[in-house]
Order: C-alpha cells, then structure tokens, then sequence
C-alpha cells in the first residue's frame, strides 16, 4: 500500500520521518512483529522476568527509541525500525499483562485496545485535521503516530492471541486467517476507493497478528502445533532477518517501490 493523503503544497515538500509505505515497509513490519513476539516472549517466559517486569524493560527501550527517533532532524533506517521493533515488544508485554496479570481475557483486552487507537486517531484528527503520515515532519504528530502505533501493535497481539486461545485456531490457521484480512484490504486498496488511511491502519493492525502467530509457530513445542525452535533462536533468526532486509530498505532498491509517494 501506498502513502496516504497529501497535507498540502508546503508540508508535502518535506522529507518525511517516517518511511516510505512500500511493499518493502509490509515486509519489514511482518519481519518486526515476529522479532517483538519472540522477543517479548524471551524476556518474561524464558528468562523468567515476568510480564511487570518485561514491560518495564521494553517501556525503557521504547522511550529510548522514541526519544533519538523524534530528535532525528530526517529519516533514519535503522532508528526507525529499531523504534517499530520496540512497539511490537511493548505490544506482547501489554496484551499478555492485561489478560494474565490483570485477568482481563483477549477479547476485553482487544476491545480496550481498540477503543484506544480509536480515541488517538480522533485527537489526532481534531488537532491537525487529517491523518496523514505523508508526510510527518512536526514532533507533536510524530508523537500521536506512536501512540496510534503502540496501541495498533498491542491491539494486533491481543486478536492474534484470541484466534488462538479464544477461537481455538491452530498458529497456522490463525497466520492464514490474519493473511486474508490482509488480502481483503490489498483489494480494496487496489480495487475500490475505499479510504486510504482506514486501509492503512487496518493493514497496520493485521501485520501484527500474523507475524506474532508465525512467531508462536516458530517458537511453541509440537504438541501446541509450534515448531519448537526456541525463543533465542527465533529471535535471533529474526534479527539477522531484519537487518538484512534494512540494509536493503536503506540502499532504495527500486523493486521495493509500489504506489505513489
């Protein structure tokens, strides 16, 4: 999917913070979500930490990742993703605490998480009077895309986890069932002239749900259907993923570039 709306002749001259929504950026998303899955999972069920203390831990790292993220004056390749992989840890923390720590369930914890990424995208557009991420160069809209950003990660592992656990779908059933949400909203994107910034959004939220059920797949023991690998391991093979992937985002290879800037 393209970048959606333009915000006018003088802001659309600017280079954007944020990067360009490509199918390279879909990828790298999917990539992330399965790096914050496993990630986060390592942290409070591998070594034990426990979901206060994992969120505290991801809390700092985010903060941190935001902080150089919305200082940088331009784009940068690596801090932005670094801050997109932190949001997806942050997510795996804030569903798991609400439904295990809390006792809220998935479904409750989806239905508060949405609730707030609804009420972020309304402050959001009653400050600025649009929605646009093309492009995103003033710190106070940069912060509310990482609020809606959190919120969207945390929502998508809360339903990627309800499939689950709720629904009863096996890892590969819940990655297939999450792929055709996506697939609806790639036909509608291309089809129709169905909002941009919904389908953005909706896309933003699925990728989450998939690449954390491929990451469960990856890293469950066999009798849950996983494959076992480890935590580590699957983080680690994540990571080796992701950044070869951003070395090739941040190199502009032309075959990356779908849709209009």
């Amino acid at each position: 999917m393209n970048q959606i709306s333009n915000t006018g002749n003088n802001e659309s001259s600017l280079v954007s913070k944020i990067a360009r929504v490509t199918l390279l950026f879909w990828v790298m998303k999917i990539i992330a979500t399965t790096l914050g899955e496993t990630g986060g999972d390592a942290l409070s069920m591998t070594w034990g930490l426990g979901y206060i203390k994992s969120l505290a831990i991801t809390a700092v790292s985010l903060l941190v990742m935001l902080l150089l993220q919305i200082r940088a004056v331009c784009f940068h390749t690596v801090i932005f993703w670094l801050a997109i992989v932190a949001t997806t840890m942050m997510g795996t923390e804030i569903s798991d605490m609400m439904d295990r720590t809390l006792g809220l369930g998935y479904i409750w914890g989806s239905t508060i998480l949405g609730a707030g990424l609804l009420a972020t995208l309304v402050v959001w557009y009653r400050l600025k009077g649009n929605l646009s991420i093309n492009p995103i160069v003033s710190a106070d809209t940069e912060l509310l895309f990482w609020i809606a950003v959190i919120f969207s990660n945390s929502l998508g592992t809360a339903f990627g986890d309800a499939l689950v656990d709720v629904v009863g779908l096996s890892y590969v059933q819940g990655a297939l069932v999450t792929a055709g949400v996506i697939g609806v909203v790639l036909a509608l994107h291309y089809a129709t002239s169905f909002n941009r910034i919904a389908l953005f959004w909706i896309a933003f939220v699925f990728t989450r749900p998939f690449g954390a059920t491929f990451g469960d797949f990856l890293t469950k023991s066999i009798p849950k259907g996983g494959l076992e690998l480890g935590r580590l391991q699957a983080s680690a093979v994540a990571v080796l993923i992701l950044a070869i992937v951003m070395f090739v985002a941040s190199r502009g290879e032309p075959w990356a570039r779908v849709g209009r800037t």
